[in-house]
């Protein structure tokens, strides 16, 4: 399946804080970012995802999306130290 540059891509899923302070990186980065389930996600994390782990997602456009990836990863790897 090919992708257009303004096609959303999921780049993160996580807890609503988690997802806020994903998307606040990203958007420091000069990349556009918005949420996807973020209330169902919050209220009902079992009706957006199964077992409810990683109910709130972050998406940017595919044109960011190996920039957009690199900052998760960043992110990912300062919570694992």
């Amino acid at each position: 399946m090919r992708t257009h540059d303004d096609d959303p891509v999921q780049v993160f899923a996580g807890s609503m804080l988690q997802a806020g302070f994903v998307k606040s990186l990203l958007e420091d980065a000069d990349i556009d970012a918005y949420f996807r389930d973020g209330i169902i996600g919050t209220l009902a994390p079992w009706w957006s995802d199964p077992g409810g782990a990683g109910a709130v997602k972050v998406y940017v456009s595919a044109s960011d999306q190996e920039k957009a990836k690199a900052i998760v990863e960043g992110y990912i790897k300062t919570l694992n130290e």
